[in-house]
C-alpha cells in the first residue's frame, strides 16, 4: 500500500539508536533503567500519592523488575522510551521516571508521563527532566507533537506543564478511571519546530 505522506520517524529509528544517557541540569542524569532500581520503585509505589495519579502498583521487587524488563524491551518495539530520573551527584539514587509512551512514528507523536519520589518533590526534579526529555525528542529523535494529559485534580503536574511549555489545549471530560472514579483529564501539548 503506497502512502500519501512520509513518515516523520521511519520506523526502525529508534532501534537504531544508542539508548541515550540525558544530562539534565541540577544534579539529574537520565538514564536507562536498571534491574537494580527494582527496590526503588516498590518503596516510591508505596506512596499514597503516586497510588492516586496511577493505575498499578508494585507489590514486589520481582514485579518491579518486570516492568523495568518492560520498559528495556518497549524501547526496541519502539512502543516506548522510558528514562530513570537519577541523582547524578549523589549516589545514582532514582528520583523519577520520565516516559514517551503511545509512539505514533508515522505521525511524530508521543504522550509524556512521569512521576517524582516523594523525597525529590518541589526541587525542580520533574519539571527539568520533562523538559529534557521533549528537547530530546524534537531535536534528536524527530517528533513533531507531544501530549501531556494528567487529571483535573491534579495541581502539581498541571505546574508541570505549565512550567515545561506544553500549552493547555482542553479537557477530556471523564477520560481515564482512577481507583476513586472517573477523572477529567486536562490535555496539553507542545510542538516542535520541524
Amino acid at each position: 500500500m503506497a502512502f500519501l505522506v512520509t513518515p516523520v520517524i521511519p520506523a526502525g529509528s529508534l532501534r537504531a539508536m544508542d539508548r541515550p544517557t540525558l544530562p539534565v541540569g541540577g544534579g539529574q542524569v537520565l538514564r536507562p533503567w536498571r534491574s537494580g532500581d527494582a527496590a526503588a520503585v516498590v518503596r516510591v509505589f508505596q506512596d499514597p500519592a503516586i497510588q492516586r495519579w496511577h493505575l498499578r502498583r508494585a507489590d514486589s521487587e520481582d514485579e518491579a523488575r518486570e516492568w523495568i524488563e518492560q520498559w528495556r524491551d518497549d524501547w526496541e518495539r519502539e512502543t516506548a522510551c522510558h528514562w530513570a530520573v537519577a541523582d547524578a551527584v549523589d549516589d545514582d539514587r532514582l528520583l523519577g521516571k520520565v516516559s514517551l509512551r503511545s509512539l505514533v512514528l508515522a505521525g511524530g507523536q508521543a504522550e509524556i508521563s512521569y512521576w517524582t519520589a516523594p523525597e525529590a518533590r518541589g526541587r525542580g526534579v520533574c519539571s527539568r527532566a520533562v523538559d529534557r526529555v521533549a528537547r530530546w525528542a524534537f531535536d534528536e529523535a524527530g517528533f513533531h507533537r507531544i501530549e501531556l494529559g494528567h487529571s483535573t485534580a491534579n495541581a502539581a503536574s498541571c505546574r508541570v506543564a505549565g512550567r515545561t511549555g506544553f500549552a493547555p489545549e482542553g479537557v477530556r471530560r471523564r477520560a481515564l478511571l482512577h481507583a476513586d472514579g472517573w477523572h477529567d483529564m486536562h490535555l496539553h501539548a507542545r510542538v516542535g519546530v520541524n
